[in-house]
Parts: structure tokens; C-alpha cells; sequence
């Protein structure tokens, strides 16, 4: 994390700071590099002792002559399908464990920084960062750094054999080689770097309508939002097809040159191998490995341009990684919020607030959406935010938790807060663990517990695993209900001193409406303090205070109403009271 009053002066390129957090073993490169420089080389051995072979048994010798060619080829063929094989594992085991531990560096220091920055992204940019963009910066070792390793040392195997039989030979192959191995790969890189940009937010694009028509496919159903949202897909879809297809022109140029350069030092070979065979100084044997090794010499360079390309996904991969992580890492533009321990107590006095609020201003991207919220929350009370959708309560919820930062006024949290949102995830494996996601190392007790706080022993009781029950994919194995208490237990085993939830009464009878309302605000027993925003009123007579929003007439930022006690509220605010209403919800 940056120090206070310090902003991240990164000192290395992106791509350089990401590849640090693969923490590859230079060791285990060094010998997926050795292991591909072997197995090429066996092709090229291969080519050069073929070629020598058919040239000499044309010349109809001994039999016994060509006995040791005869097995060389053999091993050379074993060899490189041999070594190849055991060079993709040893390869793909570096990537996979530089991406896992990529994954896992990344997710702890997320952990621990501004949560903003996470929240401020849209779900499928997240998932493209954590996943895609991971493979991206683990994939720069296996389809860059080997294959330009190999390439090296092929390369320079290749002009070996060629110059040690004639050496002006390898000098036009060693030229023909670096056209294609720089010349090539600069073409390729050129035409990714128009193209990577816009297929990456192609990519994320479709990411976010595919996980909104299917993870909300009921309520787009309803609304009738399905149609756009899967109009965004195409769009999205064609937008990445035209992005590939504008690089397509620039690989192209790159193979053809790869092409043209492998033709070039075989007609090269083959001039001057003939004019020294003339000489003297070549025989027509070895004239034969002179040019047909340049054939088998290309294979390495010629995965350059792909390793090129992929060096530029990886490079913008990485930036956006680190852009997410440094935006995680650095201060905040606005005065930040501070979480302090607050001042000593003095006795006799009352204890400060954990969390106050005085003329806050709170939206996105530092557009107001709600104005004028004055909030003093006291330890171990209860507050709740009521209001008509859309009027800010999830905005408000999440500035007051440090998840957002406030557009203007002032706000002071002496405690930390977790946050219980409506569509927080339940992960598909037992309660235990999906408990664990606030606190790795909770105790069958202590999940019993907070199971307990929540109203759930009758039901874990009731199941034949107890805490090994699981709960099905996004919980489909559980109730309504049974879902909201469970992540109210998690938030509760994250002992943090003030609980924030948000909805937890959504798409619930009134009666188990009201009756989640009142748990949630009995949580305030466990000794912690509650801010709930809810649609349904019925119950609040248990909140210690009730804060009304209404959305501004002239269409600007919703304002606070009024606030007080529900009973206070039911006698003096018409608008509460129609609110209330006979059941209780608030339309």
C-alpha cells in the first residue's frame, strides 16, 4: 500500500510490474528455453543429416557408410517430437503457476486497497482484469519469452552448420534470418497495436452483456431489456470480428515476408553453394545440406510475429492491471475519507459516533445523485434508509462504507464496515465455506454462531450435511430467504464494527419481509451498529432512526425528506405514512 501523503511512483514499465507478480523461477524458463532450443534444433539436425544422407546414397556407396546417417536421422526424429513434448510441459507449468500466483497477488492486494476502484468498474471489465488479462501476462512467457529464446538459439545453431561448410552461405543465412526475425515480428506489432485496444474492450463489452442476459435473465425478461442487451452482444461481437479483421492485412505482410526471407536464403544457398561446388571448395553432398538447412532454420523465427503480438496483448493487459491495482493503491483525488480509532473516551461523556455524516453529497464519478445527508450512527445503533427506488439508498450505503468516495461534504468513519449487497454471490459449495469468504479461518462454532444470529438453526438443523450442505450454483439450493440470512452471517463473520445492507427484504413476502427487517436490525445486539436500506417500513419501529429520501422535483439530486423515529415519522410526515402504507412497503 502507498504511504500516506506518498502517491505510486512506478519506477518499471506496466508489463515489468506485472510479470514481478507472476513470480516465475528464471530457472524453470531457462529450461523450457533449452528444452525448445533442443527439440528445433533436432529439426534442423534432421534437415542437415536427411539431406546428406539422400545425397550420398545417390552416389550408391557402401551400405555401412550411411549406417550411422541412417540412425541419426532416427534420433533426430524421436528427438523432436520427444523434446518438443516435454517442452510444452515444462513451458505451460511456468505459465500456469505464474498466472495462479498472478491471480493470487492480485487478489490480495485488491483485498487490502481502496475498494473505489474496484467498484467503480463494471462487472465484466472486474472479470475481464482478473481473468483474461491474467492469462494475457502469464501467456508473455510461454508465446514470448521461449520462443524468442529458442528462435536465438536455433538461429544461431543453424548459421553454424552452414557457415562451417561454406561460410558465405551463412552469412546470407544468418541475414535472411534477422529479416525475418525482426523485420517480421515489427510488421506484426504494428498491425496488433490498432487492433489490441479495441478488441480488448470488444471483449469486456461482451463480457458485461453476456453475464447481464445470463444472470438476469428473469427480471430483463420482465422489464423487456433482454432484446438490448443482447443487441449489445452483437455489436460487441462485430466490433471484435472488425478489430481481427483489420489486423488481418498487416499478418498477412508479416508471413509473406517470413515466406519470402526462407526463399530468399535457400535461392542465396544455392548460388553460392553452386559456384563453390564449381570451385572446389563444396562438394555436391554437402551442397545439399547448404540448402535444404535454411528450410528447416525458419521454423523458429517464424513464431516471432505471433510472439510479437502477444508481447503487445500482454503489454496492455498489464497496464490495465496495474491501472487497477495503482487506482487501488493511491490516494483518492477528494479529500479522503478517514477511518480512525477515534478520540479516548472521557468519563461521563457520550461515546463519539462510529460513522457521521454532516451535509453529504453522494453519486458516481463525482456527479451528485443524492444531497444533504447529515448522519451521527452511534455504537451498537441502528439506522435505516428508506425511499423510492433509484432515489441513491445503494449509493449512500456504499459512501458510507469507503466503497465510494463522497462528491462533497464531510464524513468520518471511526470503524471499519461490511457491506451485505442483494446480489452478493453464494459460491457453489457448502455453507461452511461460503461463510469462510469473510474470514478463511472460521470455525464450525463460530458459523454456528453467527447461523444462530441470523435465525437459521432450525434450518441447519433440519439438513442432513449441517455446515457441509451445499448451496448450488449462485445458491439455487436455497430459499430466498435462507440465501439473504446466509449473507448476513458472512458479513457478520467479518467482524467488522458496523454492518451495511442493503435490500435484504427484496422479493420476500410481508410478512418474511418484515421479519428479515427486524433480524437485520437485531444484529445491533451482537454489539455491532446496523445501516439498512430497505423498501419495507413495517418493521421500523425497531431502527433507532429512520431516514426518508425523495428525489427532487426539477429532476436534480434526490434530497433527504425527513428523519426521526418510525413513531415520530408516522405523526408528522404524510409522506412516511403513505409510504408505510397498509402493508407496510414502500412502492
Amino acid at each position: 500500500m502507498t504511504a500516506p501523503g506518498r502517491a505510486a511512483r512506478p519506477t518499471t514499465t506496466p508489463l515489468r510490474r506485472a510479470v514481478a507478480l507472476l513470480e516465475v523461477s528464471p530457472r524453470r524458463v531457462l529450461v523450457a528455453v533449452l528444452l525448445g532450443t533442443l527439440a528445433l534444433g533436432c529439426a534442423v539436425g534432421l534437415a542437415a543429416v536427411s539431406a546428406w544422407l539422400i545425397a550420398r546414397a545417390s552416389q550408391q556407396p557402401p551400405v555401412l557408410t550411411l549406417s550411422v546417417a541412417v540412425v541419426t536421422v532416427r534420433a533426430f526424429g524421436v528427438g523432436r517430437g520427444t523434446l518438443r513434448y516435454v517442452e510444452r510441459l515444462a513451458s505451460h507449468d511456468v505459465a500456469l503457476r505464474g498466472v495462479a500466483r498472478l491471480r493470487e497477488n492480485l487478489y490480495a492486494r485488491l483485498s487490502t486497497g481502496r475498494a473505489e476502484a474496484v467498484a467503480a468498474l463494471r462487472e465484466g471489465d472486474l472479470l475481464a482484469r482478473t481473468g483474461t488479462d491474467a492469462d494475457a501476462v502469464g501467456d508473455v512467457v510461454v508465446r514470448t519469452v521461449v520462443p524468442a529464446g529458442v528462435a536465438v538459439g536455433v538461429s544461431a545453431l543453424s548459421v553454424a552448420i552452414v557457415g562451417v561448410l561454406l561460410p558465405e552461405a551463412g552469412v546470407a543465412l544468418a541475414a535472411t534470418l534477422l529479416v525475418a526475425g525482426v523485420l517480421a515480428p515489427w510488421l506484426a506489432d504494428r498491425g496488433a497495436a490498432g487492433t489490441e485496444g479495441r478488441s480488448a474492450d470488444a471483449r469486456t463489452r461482451m463480457g458485461s452483456a453476456a453475464l447481464d442476459v445470463l444472470g438476469d435473465t428473469g427480471p430483463l425478461t420482465v422489464s423487456g431489456g433482454v432484446h438490448d442487451r443482447a443487441t449489445a452482444l452483437r455489436e460487441a461481437d462485430r466490433d471484435l470480428v472488425r478489430a481481427s479483421d483489420e489486423g488481418a492485412r498487416t499478418s498477412a505482410w508479416s508471413a509473406a515476408l517470413t515466406t519470402a526471407a526462407t526463399g530468399a536464403a535457400v535461392v542465396a544457398s544455392l548460388v553460392l553453394g553452386t559456384s563453390a561446388v564449381q570451385s572446389g571448395r563444396l562438394t555436391p553432398v554437402e551442397l545439399a545440406v547448404v540448402v535444404l538447412t535454411p528450410l528447416a532454420a525458419f521454423e523458429a523465427v517464424g513464431a516471432l510475429p505471433a510472439a510479437a503480438v502477444q508481447l503487445r496483448r500482454s503489454r496492455e493487459a498489464a497496464a490495465r492491471i496495474m491501472a487497477l491495482l495503482d487506482a487501488a493503491e493511491a490516494l483518492p483525488a477528494r479529500a479522503p475519507v478517514p477511518v480512525a480509532p477515534g478520540p479516548e473516551p472521557v468519563p461521563g461523556a457520550a461515546a463519539p459516533p462510529v460513522l457521521s455524516a454532516q451535509d453529504l453529497a453522494v453519486g458516481h464519478a463525482g456527479t451528485a445523485v443524492l444531497t444533504g445527508v447529515d448522519v451521527d450512527l452511534a455504537a451498537g445503533g441502528t439506522l435505516a434508509v428508506v425511499g423510492p427506488s433509484g432515489v441513491g439508498k445503494t449509493t449512500l450505503l456504499l459512501t458510507l462504507g469507503g466503497l465510494l468516495a463522497p462528491v462533497s461534504g464531510h464524513l468520518v468513519r471511526h470503524a471499519d464496515a461490511a457491506w451485505t449487497a442483494e446480489d452478493a454471490h453464494l459460491f457453489d459449495t457448502t455453507v461452511l465455506e461460503n461463510l469462510r469468504v469473510a474470514r478463511g479461518d472460521v470455525t464450525a462454532d463460530e458459523a454456528r454462531t453467527a447461523l444462530a444470529a441470523v435465525g437459521l438453526t432450525d434450518w441447519l438443523d433440519a439438513t442432513a450435511a449441517g455446515l457441509d450442505t451445499r448451496v448450488g450454483a449462485a445458491g439455487a439450493a436455497v430459499s430466498g430467504g435462507e440465501r439473504r440470512r446466509l449473507l448476513l452471517a458472512r458479513a457478520l463473520l467479518a467482524d467488522a464494527p458496523v454492518l451495511l445492507v442493503d435490500e435484504p427484504a427484496e422479493h420476500l413476502d410481508p410478512a418474511s419481509a418484515d421479519a428479515m427487517v427486524r433480524t437485520v436490525l437485531g444484529l445491533a445486539r451482537t454489539g455491532r451498529s446496523v445501516v439498512v436500506a430497505t423498501h419495507h417500513l413495517g418493521a421500523l419501529a425497531a431502527a433507532d432512526r429512520v431516514v426518508l429520501l425523495a428525489p427532487a422535483a426539477d429532476g436534480g439530486p434526490a434530497r433527504v425528506l425527513t428523519s426521526g423515529t418510525h413513531d415520530e415519522l408516522l405523526a408528522t410526515s404524510a409522506d412516511y405514512r403513505w409510504a408505510v402504507g397498509p402493508g407496510g412497503a414502500a412502492p
